[in-house]
């Protein structure tokens, strides 16, 4: 069962209503025995990095998610801070992440000159990475985003896509079992739907 974790943070309802409209059964839970039982997991965020990290370490399903993932390489999708809280540490706050990436979440700062507005708010087309699963390659992605932080990793190989800011941003990851996205795919209308359903169909 795909399952999404319910820890306080995010709008876990608008992902499932996304992937029950592309034909895929998936619940939301806090319940640590369906976050082990999960053929997949997806890991929802909006907000602060500190507030997140406090709701997910005091949440019964910690223990379990780190199981999951960790141990049995259930796939794990983090989306938008969700993606964020797979990396040691953020600029926006003074709590340990996960650590299951090596990678840091850094302010967003352009130059003035630029005349960028920080939080992005809008829509942007992705640059897969050649070896990146959640995308198809030489097709058109483009996603809905809002954000005023983003990753650095410290491996390009952990880098799936990015998209064009003041630079190159990071808008993906995946490491193993492990993958994240900057953007909201279930925001993102065809290209959400598509990319849902090759993390569901790529990663079985």
């Amino acid at each position: 069962m795909i399952t999404i974790v319910n820890y306080g943070v995010g709008n876990p309802g608008a992902i499932v209503n996304m992937l029950d409209f592309i034909g895929f059964d998936a619940r939301i839970t806090d319940n640590p025995s369906e976050v082990r039982e999960a053929s997949h997991l997806v890991l929802p965020g909006v907000g602060a990095f500190d507030a997140a990290m406090q709701r997910l370490s005091s949440s019964r399903l910690l223990p379990s998610l780190e199981n999951a993932v960790m141990s049995r390489k259930v796939p794990l999708l983090g989306v938008c801070l969700g993606m964020q809280l797979l990396g040691r540490r953020s600029e926006e706050g003074v709590l340990a992440g996960l650590g299951w990436i090596a990678a840091d979440t850094i302010r967003m700062r352009p130059n003035p000159a630029a005349r960028l507005k920080v939080p992005f708010m809008g829509w942007a087309d992705i640059h897969p990475a050649p070896t990146a699963r959640l995308f198809d390659a030489g097709a058109e992605f483009r996603f809905y985003f809002t954000h005023s932080y983003k990753m650095r990793c410290d491996n390009q190989a952990d880098v799936a896509g990015t998209y064009e800011f003041d630079e190159a941003v990071v808008c993906a990851i995946q490491r193993d079992n492990i993958y994240g996205v900057q953007f909201h795919p279930e925001k993102s209308h065809r290209s959400g739907m598509k990319l849902l359903r090759n993390f569901i169909e790529r990663t079985r």
